[in-house]
């Protein structure tokens, strides 16, 4: 009985190896062979490009949050819209996201420097995590091997965002439901608003029409900050960008969390954060903590957590040639057709011994 039991065992085991050889996950190093120099490159071209215009880092963290939170870290969120489809860009709660090109110019020293290896959604993920380091912030150790994907439909923006309106309640059961993140990632991720900025128009509700009345503010933002933002936010303006962290913008660090504290968050998800327990605690630790560290640990873990939300890998996506654009159809080939034939083959054959193994289990 021992015996059997362990035979069971072993031959489950072989099969569940089989199993995970067939999955291809993001790995540290994915491209130690095929491009070595990746980071390399992504980094000296990042440390020049947030050198000529510090706002971008923000920006470039931004657009990775957008593109992970909508179908997965794929690149959706950089393709272009056609003429029978709007693109997740157009959709009207991306107006503002911004560092597009950021991402095509390290793409082109990537492709100089490795020819089709290194993918669209790699590139914006490697440059969202220098965009952090650059601004004093931690250095993660990020995963990579992503590839990109060929679906940017506008529409499923809002379905996967917080309705207007939406409490601090929607927003994690938001965050739980969809992407498996807790109430801690939500407080932590909020976060990356340490850095960068946002239109006017994303506060002005706050600032001259809240709850729908003509003239009324938010009373839960400081009236001294009220009277701030107005200063910069007039009436109608939908253009000007405002710092999301007014005291420190260009720098990654805890202050985004005494603001938050002191009821001078800029937009209202970040006033949400002290309407819950959970995200209410985390903002007072970090408010009152007298190190980062903690922070950069958790954000760290977080971010590479929302890095990993519906990457393709291995055979899954493709190499873009051009982010903005999925690639043309390959044209069919003897050299492609013996590759499909070998992989029909290699899956034959993988299905057969898992079918094989599964017999004997059931036997044994």
């Amino acid at each position: 009985m021992v015996a059997t039991t362990a035979r069971a065992g072993a031959v489950l085991l072989l099969v569940m190896m089989i199993v995970a050889a067939a999955e291809a996950h993001l790995q540290i190093g994915a491209y130690n062979e095929t491009c070595p120099q990746v980071e390399e490159v992504v980094l000296k071209e990042m440390t020049a490009i947030v050198g000529k215009s510090p706002d971008l880092a923000g920006a470039v963290l931004r657009l990775f949050s957008v593109d992970c939170f909508v179908g997965g870290c794929e690149a959706s969120i950089l393709l272009d819209s056609t003429p029978n489809s709007t693109a997740e860009k157009d959709a009207p709660l991306n107006k503002g996201v911004r560092g597009f090109e950021v991402v095509d110019a390290i793409k082109a020293k990537l492709d100089a420097a490795c020819p089709g290896v290194v993918s669209c959604a790699d590139t914006l993920a490697l440059a969202a995590r220098d965009s952090i380091r650059l601004s004093k912030g931690p250095f993660i150790p990020l995963p990579t091997g992503r590839r990109d994907g060929n679906r940017s439909v506008a529409a499923d923006v809002a379905l996967n965002s917080p309705a207007p309106g939406a409490t601090i309640a929607d927003i994690i059961a938001l965050f739980a439901t969809k992407f498996n993140l807790t109430a801690k990632d939500v407080a932590v991720l909020s976060g990356a608003h340490t850095i960068g900025k946002a239109l006017c128009s994303t506060v002005s509700p706050r600032l001259y029409n809240f709850g729908g009345q003509k003239g009324a503010s938010d009373p839960t933002l400081d009236a001294n900050y009220t009277a701030t933002l107005r200063g910069e936010c007039k009436p109608g303006d939908n253009a000007t960008l405002v710092d999301l962290d007014p005291t420190t913008p260009t720098v990654f660090d805890t202050n985004y969390y005494t603001l938050v504290a002191g009821k001078r968050g800029l937009l209202s998800t970040d006033a949400a954060l002290l309407l819950d327990p959970t995200t209410k605690a985390y903002v007072s630790a970090q408010a009152n903590a007298t190190s980062p560290d903690q922070f950069f640990a958790d954000f760290a873990a977080s971010f590479v957590a929302m890095s990993k939300l519906g990457a393709l890998t291995h055979h899954n996506g493709e190499i873009r040639q051009v982010c903005s654009k999925i690639n043309p159809p390959s044209p069919p080939s003897s050299a492609n057709a013996a590759a499909v034939a070998r992989s029909r083959h290699h899956l034959t054959a993988t299905a057969g011994l898992l079918a094989t193994l599964a017999a004997v289990a059931l036997v044994l």
